[in-house]
């Protein structure tokens, strides 16, 4: 029964836009940010080039990124991406991510690129995404979305993010006027503790209701942290874990809907030290 219930969401989403699952909505990237549900506006780390480009603004080196999301067991419903982000000398920090979305009926592809540049305690970023989505057998449509965001640390210990996601309603056909979805997300990140960090974030699609994430996370060693959190859109609860050594970040993530089942998130994250000056 459950199987046939997976199969008929797939058979609706072939046959009504996937946004929702897809990355053409711009959903939460990277394992960490998918375990605090989604709620990733305050964070600064490579996955939020496509979370909030403002957070590369506070990369000081290199750092890439490989995930893969499977959405209940089913690989029509399973993304993979690599994002790299490099901090320029004068111009900022610059990015660059590609993602897939789908199976064989119906996938998306999308290729961003992002800059972000840090003035005192403001961050701010903007990205443009090439997004492509195809339908076997109806052929494809190209649109470019474009996106901003702005991070501040308000007081210490207290930061917050704001992100618009397709801010000129990109369009990918006339038929019904199809666009890309617009998404809005601003949220607060609070270090209750030094190994506690709480975050909380609303985020509201123009033709949906306002949805609210949150998550907290609890680093129990330097090299170990754990998380949870909740998603009102999905109706869904998230945990996941991840370990650190030497420049490597290895995090999973797993999701539990109560129809649909369960999803699983894994990511790596490299950093690239750079040499001690003498």
């Amino acid at each position: 029964m459950l199987q046939l219930l997976r199969y008929s969401l797939l058979l609706t989403c072939l046959c009504f836009p996937l946004h929702s699952w897809g990355q053409i909505n711009n959903s939460a990237v990277g394992a960490r940010a998918v375990s605090l549900g989604g709620a990733a506006v305050t964070s600064s780390d490579v996955w939020a080039l496509s979370n909030n480009p403002a957070g590369i603004a506070a990369l000081k080196q290199l750092e890439l990124g490989a995930y893969a999301h499977n959405r209940f067991s089913l690989k029509e419903l399973t993304t993979v991406g690599l994002l790299a982000a490099y901090p320029l000398v004068k111009f900022g920090t610059i990015g660059v991510d590609v993602q897939r979305f789908g199976g064989e009926l119906y996938n998306e592809q999308r290729l961003g690129i992002g800059l972000a540049h840090q003035l005192g305690v403001v961050r701010l970023g903007l990205k443009a995404d090439m997004l492509q989505v195809r339908v076997k057998e109806w052929g494809s449509r190209k649109a470019v979305a474009l996106s901003m965001g702005i991070q501040s640390e308000v007081v210490p210990g207290l930061t917050f993010g704001a992100h618009i996601y397709n801010i000129n309603q990109a369009k990918l056909a006339e038929f019904e006027d199809e666009r890309v979805p617009t998404v809005m997300k601003i949220g607060l990140g609070f270090q209750a503790a030094t190994k506690v960090l709480l975050v909380v974030e609303a985020e509201k699609e123009l033709e949906h209701l306002v949805a609210v994430k949150g998550g907290i996370e609890y680093q129990i060693l330097p090299a170990l942290g754990l998380r949870t959190g909740f998603n009102t859109s999905s109706k869904s609860g998230t945990a996941g874990v991840d370990v650190r050594f030497k420049q490597f970040q290895v995090a999973y993530a797993l999701g539990a809907q109560s129809q649909l089942g369960l999803s699983n998130y894994l990511s790596l994250g490299y950093q690239l030290k750079k040499e001690q000056q003498p």
